[in-house]
């Protein structure tokens, strides 16, 4: 029995269409990765399963005795309760047999007569029995484990989430989510926040999990070992791939192979065809239906190719082989330090991958490389004539009045790039012609990411900084963005959870101690 049906949906807003004539099903305890683009429609989905949105036209369907949660990584909780009491709140029913429990416990010092103690003592039986199958002796211990996975400290847990930041707000919906155990759970970006002790932590809560999801995820590491199923949105419908992200890469290439061999032959005859009309001016006539048939088949059935970028862009840079030294840096903010002793240096080429768990100081040594943020001892030096690209800096100080085109034309290699080239690169990173021509301040975030993405890119720097580079982006963006960094002639020093992103973009690891030191590695 299915728990959630789509039947021949349509979704369009206004003139836009999003996905057309979809059907989905989800089944008792299936786990299927959502993939596509950015404004394929994924988030779409999720909303039309919850109610939030209708269907133009179709059905959607969900068991009505089945409880689903969502979390989003917008899910911010809210409210002057901390995380603990929100999770307490959860397990009111075990807090209701722990009182009567109480209460009995109470009375059978006090029972009068053999009678009363007796039944007293049977009530409590039967507490002991639905605290056992509740399993709510392990409550405190469920509690304690899915707030140190997700980070919170002692300090944190108990603090007013409204006090907390927007991503430990998050991190606490998730949490709730959790301990809540639904049917199904709907889980968009869930890993955007989570360091790599809590991405594995959520990976083995998800196996041990009896109930069905859909995972929207740029992961592709976490979609690959938690998902039985992989549906792409892709040309406005559903296409299926039993398996998880590494076989939907092998049978999407065998797939394309086989859309490619089917045009190839449609293509002839619709060649031939036109060939064999005489006369010449039915000849033209036809020649132009058939090319509006022939582009309208590849938009219908061509699926998106791999994106592969030109790095003949890149061609001219030339930078020395040494570009920063990093000696004895120390940070401490009152009586924690986050950043104890940190020596390290910059070499061209270098793909440095800044690791280890929330709140170790991997932000704090972004800021003193980029010079956000002085070090307390010790110094950084960047080599004569060096510049960076920081991608967060350059994301806040976007021009929104700009449009996309002009802000990255005028701006590095783009100033004497061909127009056509550094357009084709838009292109690459989800651009259409149209959104070229957008002002920036009208764009989405993960948009608006991609801008600061291409101007980091193609900047002309010698170091290009990111710190969470892939929290932003698509799928298909982060492909490129990987190609980009690998071959670009300078180095690359980033901070990412990602685990997929730093085994291919990654020669070194900066791991962060308990003590605020780093250990090294090369990769």
């Amino acid at each position: 029995m299915s728990l959630i049906r789509l039947e021949n949906v349509t979704k369009k807003y206004e003139d836009t269409l999003i996905f057309r004539d979809i059907y989905f099903k989800l089944g008792k305890g299936e786990r299927i990765g959502l993939i596509g683009r950015n404004g394929a429609g994924k988030s779409t989905v999720f909303k039309l399963i919850l109610g939030k949105e209708e269907a133009s036209s179709g059905k959607v369907e969900v068991d009505p005795k089945v409880k689903v949660s969502y979390f989003s990584q917008f899910s911010e909780l809210s409210g002057s309760k901390s995380v603990q009491q929100e999770l307490e709140q959860c397990y009111e029913h075990i807090w209701v047999i722990e009182r009567e429990l109480k209460a009995v416990e109470e009375k059978l010092g006090q029972a009068a007569d053999d009678s009363e103690m007796n039944a007293l003592l049977e009530r409590q039986a039967e507490l002991f029995e639905q605290m056992e199958l509740e399993g709510g002796w392990n409550v405190p211990v469920e509690i304690d484990t899915v707030l140190t996975k997700l980070g919170f400290d002692d300090h944190s847990r108990h603090q007013p989430i409204d006090e907390l930041s927007g991503g430990w707000r998050n991190r606490a919906a998730l949490a709730k989510m959790l301990i809540e155990l639904p049917d199904v759970v709907l889980l968009d970006e869930p890993t955007n926040y989570l360091d790599m002790e809590g991405m594995v932590w959520l990976e083995q809560w998800l196996h041990r999990y009896n109930g069905a999801m859909i995972l929207v995820s740029h992961d592709r590491q976490f979609i690959d070992r938690v998902v039985t199923k992989t549906i792409e949105i892709e040309n406005y419908h559903f296409q299926e791939y039993d398996g998880n992200y590494s076989d939907y890469i092998q049978k999407k290439k065998f797939r394309k192979k086989a859309l490619d061999r089917q045009f190839e032959w449609e293509e002839e005859l619709l060649i031939m065809e036109a060939e064999a009309i005489d006369n010449r001016s039915q000849r033209k006539s036809s020649k132009d239906r058939l090319s509006r048939k022939l582009a309208d088949m590849k938009k219908s059935v061509a699926p998106n190719p791999v994106n592969v970028l030109i790095t003949d862009i890149y061609q001219n840079l030339r930078f020395p082989d040494n570009l920063c030294q990093v000696d004895g840096i120390s940070k401490q903010y009152g009586d924690r330090k986050i950043v104890k002793q940190v020596s390290f240096d910059i070499q061209k080429e270098d793909r440095i991958a800044i690791v280890g768990p929330n709140g170790s100081g991997k932000s704090t040594l972004i800021k003193m490389l980029t010079g956000l943020e002085q070090p307390d001892s010790g110094k950084v030096r960047w080599e004569k004539g060096v510049s960076f690209a920081h991608f967060n800096q350059m994301w806040e100080e976007l021009d929104l009045k700009d449009t996309v085109s002009h802000a990255v034309n005028i701006f590095g290699l783009g100033q004497d790039a061909p127009r056509k080239k550094v357009n084709k690169f838009l292109s690459m990173l989800q651009f259409s012609d149209n959104d070229l021509y957008k002002v920036i301040g009208n764009l989405s975030g993960g948009q608006q990411a991609r801008v600061a993405l291409a101007k980091c890119l193609l900047s002309g720097a010698a170091v290009i900084i990111l710190d969470e580079p892939t929290n932003h982006l698509d799928l298909t963006s982060i492909q490129v963005m990987e190609q980009a960094l690998i071959h670009f002639p300078g180095a690359v020093v980033t901070v990412s959870h990602d685990r997929f992103f730093i085994e291919k973009v990654a020669s070194k690891k900066l791991t962060f101690e308990p003590d605020g030191s780093i250990s090294t590695q090369n990769l």
